[in-house]
């Protein structure tokens, strides 16, 4: 494994040089041999490591503990939901979120416990992302993050951003810090373990599937679960105008095939925590449920 890694950074060269060489399949992924092989890397971390210590803690962990860490883990990431809907200028929602925050943080203790979403409060899922959007920052090439998986150009200036707000990152103990942080990860990645028969079964290309999934996903949210109805493939995850979102429309949201060939609709942006559709959307598939921090992992697919 260590022999490996040494060789990653070659590999990135190597098809920064070939990158120069092929015409791009997308407009919206002009870095596609670069990002083929950094998603590749992420696969082969996730099923040498990440995957196989997610199978033991579901293993080991009772349910009810685990929705605990889950539960915690989304009531700090209500921190960074209040600071962006603040930055939106979107008031009304920022009340509501921070009477979620502090419910669950005390009468929650520490937010184990989801006593927000069962007095009516939604779990909501902003960033700093979805703020630029907003203010009208266009989302630049798709880029898959070493380590941390799909993005776009945008989005990782934002994931960027949103660290410094992290309340992890605020444990002075560097050894209490990284316990928390790998137990973050864990905790999300084993909420994926159900979702990859899914994904293999709806998957020809997993590496299409997965940027299709996210860039959808990242539409939805910007436009609050409602994108526009119509719109040109160039122009898929154009932001709105500063400050103006468009108005909503009463037609559904744009369809994504599903494993057996049917549509649905992208996953409401303001879910429940700890809700479930029957039969999810690649979107939902491909990404963490509603109810998880925002702050990524990558999505590993070969098993995401």
């Amino acid at each position: 494994m260590a022999a490996f890694l040494r060789r990653v950074p070659a590999l990135i060269l190597l098809a920064c040089f070939l990158a120069g060489c092929a015409a791009p399949r997308d407009p919206r992924d002009p870095w596609e041999p670069v990002n083929r092989v950094t998603f590749e890397v992420n696969e082969t971390i996730d099923k040498t490591i990440i995957k196989p210590a997610a199978i033991g803690y579901k293993a080991i962990t009772p349910d009810p503990v685990r929705t605990w860490v889950r539960n915690f883990f989304s009531n700090l990431n209500d921190v960074i939901v209040l600071a962006n809907v603040l930055l939106q200028g979107k008031f009304a929602q920022a009340a509501d979120d921070f009477a979620r925050l502090f419910i669950n943080s005390t009468w929650g203790l520490l937010g184990i416990n989801d006593i927000a979403s069962l007095v009516g409060l939604e779990k909501h899922n902003e960033d700093l992302g979805q703020t630029l959007a907003v203010w009208g920052l266009g989302p630049g090439p798709y880029f898959v993050i070493p380590l941390i998986g799909p993005s776009t150009v945008r989005d990782t200036v934002g994931f960027v951003g949103d660290l410094y707000l992290a309340p992890i990152l605020d444990i002075e103990d560097a050894g209490t810090r990284n316990l928390v942080i790998a137990l973050r990860i864990i905790s999300a990645r084993t909420d994926l373990l159900d979702v990859e028969d899914l994904i293999d079964e709806a998957a020809m290309d997993r590496y299409n599937f997965i940027r299709e999934a996210y860039l959808q996903r990242r539409l939805n949210l910007i436009y609050d679960g409602n994108p526009p109805r119509i719109y040109d493939d160039e122009e898929a995850d154009a932001p709105p105008p500063a400050g103006e979102l468009p108005e909503p429309s009463d037609a559904p949201a744009p369809a994504v095939p599903d494993s057996k060939g049917g549509s649905g609709s992208p996953a409401d942006r303001t879910q429940p925590s700890g809700s479930s559709n029957d039969t999810p959307s690649p979107a939902a598939a491909a990404s963490r449920p509603e109810h998880q921090p925002v702050v990524r992992v990558w999505l590993p697919t070969a098993h995401h």
